[in-house]
């Protein structure tokens, strides 16, 4: 089999080799998955449940061994990696686990029906049955390669689904160890499934095979609607959480405090490549000056540098090729007239791929870097006169997947909220609920995972009625 380098994005050397498989090997894959998938999802939910727990015990065994190889891959910081990598899978694992036996049916109230040509008469009972979707394509990003994985399969393993992995093409190599330890727990043969490779052919043979009934994609709009269109044909169920371009709106009544943690999460947290930051700061007028001169104040006090330095706040993006998209973006916006305030410049580290924590300010709704997912440490600012106005800049745009207000009247943040077109709105904090409902409005996607909602999305409804 041939094999392609794995770069480490901090030392730009070669961290191993993965298998560089064919649109053949995807369809093996599923294959496997489609005869697996008759008895797992016969298999008591109790057994099912057992496994995935096993999987989060050794993931917790593991984790130290785990850590530098996600680190090397996706140049996470030591702050991102032992906090945000393995443990967050291992929780996933251990969430999906518990609830494998959490009964989904929905009872239906008993119906009087009338005798009809089609039947007779009579009370008619029934219920809404929750049946796994069968084979599941899941195809995950490059930032959190491991995370993500476990926020796919562990649902869709615990409702009785068989899965296929394809991990994003930079960083395949602890997903490959984490199939390997579900195979050593004890997962049946066929039941969890992985390809691996540079060739976009991989996931495109996934969406085209008549043995894979969903695709669950998290990575780039534009590759979502591909795949939206492709699976069409074979009439795919889809949960795509794709792109954002998160507003946060700073209100007059603002904790600045807060509302400034939560917009540097744009910088330092994973060099920004995470879709759903606080890209765009959208602050009252009465505070804009403020806050922006406090913004360019921290930037040059956060750390970029190697991820293994404990005092590194932020690391390198994933690519050469991601860096040069990033600093596209800045270019671009200094040609449509926006001032780079801080950063804008290539911090002088060699090697890796490196972004300054960079703030644009005189910004517009009409520039690319304003209107568009840049997926790096670079915040674009705008001033706001009234509420209305602030709601109407964060709706101006095609993505919908992460907002966040900032006020100190409560009441006054939730009609804010509830005005945004996003499928998620954090209010004063940049902190997750892993039980909500997560995914986007518009553009950034179709579905819903999260707490229970992850097992309801690997399932189809089905009625099953019967005479009383």
């Amino acid at each position: 089999m041939s094999t392609y380098p794995i770069i480490n994005p901090a030392t730009e050397e070669v961290v191993d080799r993965a298998p560089d498989q064919t649109a053949a090997d995807a369809h093996s894959a599923a294959a496997a998955a489609r005869a697996a998938f008759p008895t797992w999802s016969a298999t008591p939910p109790e057994d099912r449940g057992r496994l995935l727990q096993a999987v989060a015990d050794e993931l917790r065994k593991r984790a130290e061994e785990l850590l530098p190889l996600v680190m090397a891959e996706t140049g996470a910081t030591i702050a991102v990696g032992s906090q945000l990598q393995i443990p967050k899978a291992i929780d996933r694992f251990e969430m999906y686990a518990a609830r494998a036996t959490r009964p989904l049916d929905i009872p239906v109230p008993p119906q009087d029906m009338p005798t009809t040509p089609l039947a007779p008469g009579g009370l008619i009972g029934g219920i809404g049955v929750r049946a796994p979707v069968g084979v599941v394509g899941c195809i995950s990003p490059y930032n959190f390669p491991v995370v993500n994985i476990a926020g796919k399969i562990a649902p869709a393993l615990a409702t009785g689904n068989t899965v296929v992995i394809k991990p994003a093409a930079q960083n395949p190599l602890a997903p490959l160890e984490l199939v390997k330890i579900m195979n050593a727990v004890g997962f049946p043969p066929g039941v969890v499934n992985i390809v691996t490779g540079a060739r976009a052919e991989l996931g495109e043979a996934l969406v085209d095979s008549r043995d894979v009934d969903m695709i669950s994609f998290t990575g780039s709009t534009n590759v979502g609607v591909r795949i939206y269109e492709a699976g069409a044909k074979t009439m795919k169920r889809l949960l795509l959480e794709l792109g954002g371009k998160g507003a946060a709106i700073v209100l007059d009544d603002a904790d600045l405090d807060k509302a400034f943690t939560g917009l540097v999460s744009t910088w330092a947290f994973h060099s920004g490549q995470i879709c759903t930051a606080p890209t765009r700061a959208i602050v009252h007028r009465s505070l804009y000056d403020q806050f922006v001169e406090r913004l360019v104040a921290a930037a040059p006090s956060l750390k970029v540098g190697p991820p293994d330095d404990p005092s590194t706040i932020v690391g390198p993006v994933i690519s050469g090729t991601h860096r040069d998209r990033v600093e596209g973006y800045v270019q671009s916006a200094r040609g449509e007239g926006a001032d780079v305030v801080s950063g804008g410049t290539r911090p002088s580290l060699t090697p890796g791929f490196y972004v300054e924590p960079t703030l644009l300010t005189n910004c517009h709704p009409g520039m690319r870097a304003v209107r568009e997912e840049i997926f790096g440490p670079v915040i674009a600012a705008m001033p706001f006169d009234d509420d209305n106005e602030a709601v109407a800049l964060a709706n101006g745009s095609e993505y919908g997947l992460y907002d966040y207000v900032f006020s100190s009247d409560t009441s006054r943040a939730h009609a804010v909220a509830r005005q945004l077109r996003s499928g998620n709105v954090g209010i004063n904090t940049a902190q997750r609920n892993d039980d909500t409902p997560f995914g986007g409005f518009k553009m950034s996607g179709v579905g819903r995972d999260g707490g229970d909602f992850g097992l309801h999305a690997y399932t189809e409804l089905q009625s099953i009625v019967w005479p009383g």
